[in-house]
């Protein structure tokens, strides 16, 4: 009994090291032919950490054959397509907190109302080259391509991407291939793709806050490509992106799942509390924690906290409840969502200005949260968006537009100059929105 258990624990070993021999002999060719035929992708791996650890390209192409997305190149069954569920062969943990995040749902958008206006006022070509590049797609299968992969949902890095192996996202919308270099992906160059622009300039507000400041200044001092990089003892000169959300701090060990330091939702129309808020603020003060002290790291919070309930209380609950009666009564002239003036006026209140209002606050950009922030939301709310709801002159709309008008926050507008100055001066203004300088979770 006992030599046949070691004639088949030697046949396994013997088949093991045959497969492993037939495999570096693979790899090594597709080393070989993609230094003459790719050199730029070949360089990119040999100078990476996979190729100190001898990871090799078929380590993370190679696929079974009844895999969907494979095809026999060279010998090899390969795919194109390296999903998180590949890489988390050696990444479990790092995986499976990517699964769990926000990122992950990114391609959720592809029902949303960003979507449908991509497609609708724009066309497809614009929503595949622009919303699914950073939100993910949906890759397809196309039997007849080379590489399997359908020409329209390849190629795609996208946050959020849809895989054919049902895993969510795409490690190398940080991790840039071939080279998947940690110092590229804590840089905020490395957000900066997606996170930017009209509707979420975190890349900008960043810039123009003093930690991008102090970012820009001390770059070379930054320990970036250092293999351990905890705030507070591998560098102290300044926050990047990832410092914030997923870093090691010396109390916490690093994230990748990058909500779990955010207490605000600042996407949608309304602002609100993130689900065990309480923690995941706790979670960023012991960021904050490294270079600034309880009452700094309180009192930021406390402005934070009030803009996001000025935007709300003042301007979105009131915005969203005029939106919502003037589509119950079918007011318009058009009848698709973004058919009428006001659709659009209302939209770029709250998915423009009014994230860069909240964005701005968030990140201690102060140029963002008010002159490109409640400045905009302000001016397209009082003259834009009311006028513009005015103009159906329905009863029932006007009466509730006459209340919102009427409340303290608004009738400003019919009172002397003077007397508001004076209200400022003497604090009363301040007193008016006293209340707002802690978390509303209703």
């Amino acid at each position: 009994m006992k030599r046949i258990l070691l004639l088949v624990c030697a046949l396994s070993l013997l088949l093991a090291a045959t497969a492993l021999a037939v495999d570096n002999n693979v790899a090594g060719k597709c080393m070989t032919c993609h230094k003459e035929k790719t050199l730029g992708i070949y360089n990119q791996w040999y100078k990476s950490e996979h190729a100190k650890h001898n990871i090799t390209c078929l380590d993370c192409h190679k696929a079974a054959r009844d895999e969907v997305d494979a095809f026999e190149h060279e010998g090899a069954f390969i795919a194109t397509l390296v999903t998180p569920r590949d890489c988390g062969n050696c990444h479990a943990r790092e995986t499976e907190e990517v699964m769990a995040s926000y990122h992950a749902t990114a391609g959720e958008i592809l029902d949303s109302k960003d979507a449908y206006l991509a497609h609708a006022a724009g066309g497809a070509p614009v929503a595949i080259a622009g919303c699914e590049n950073c939100h993910g797609s949906k890759v397809k299968i196309d039997p007849n391509s080379p590489n399997k992969l359908d020409r329209l949902s390849w190629p795609n890095s996208g946050i959020g991407r849809l895989n054919p192996d049902g895993s969510k996202g795409s490690c190398t919308a940080c991790h840039t291939r071939h080279a998947f270099s940690v110092k590229q992906a804590r840089q905020p160059e490395a957000c900066s793709k997606c996170h930017l622009g009209p509707d979420h300039p975190q890349k900008e507000v960043y810039e123009e806050s003093k930690h991008g400041n102090a970012y820009y200044t001390n770059r070379e001092d930054m320990n970036l490509d250092a293999d351990r990089w905890v705030v507070g003892l591998d560098y102290f000169e300044a926050p990047t992106c990832a410092t914030c959300h997923m870093s090691a701090t010396p109390n916490q060990p690093i994230t990748h799942d990058v909500g779990q330091r955010i207490s605000w939702t600042l996407r949608p129309p309304v602002s609100k509390t993130k689900p065990n808020w309480e923690q995941k603020r706790a979670n960023m003060k012991d960021v904050c924690s490294n270079c600034h002290g309880a009452g700094f790291i309180d009192g930021h919070y406390a402005q934070f906290d009030g803009l996001v309930n000025l935007y709300n209380e003042k301007f979105a609950k009131p915005g969203l409840m005029l939106y919502k009666k003037a589509k119950e009564l079918k007011l318009g002239e058009g009848t698709a969502n973004f058919s009428n003036k006001y659709e659009w006026t209302w939209w770029e209140i709250w998915h423009h200005e009014g994230r860069r209002a909240r964005h701005g606050a968030a990140m201690m950009g102060p140029d963002y949260t008010w002159w490109h922030g409640i400045y905009e939301v302000a001016q397209h709310f009082y003259f834009k968006y009311i006028p513009e709801l005015r103009e159906f002159d329905n009863p029932e709309l006007n009466k509730m537009i006459d209340e919102v008008m009427a409340d303290d926050y608004h009738n400003w507008m019919n009172r002397p100059t003077a007397d508001i100055k004076a209200d400022i001066k003497s604090g009363k203004m301040y007193a008016m929105y006293k209340d707002m300088y802690q978390v509303n979770t209703k």
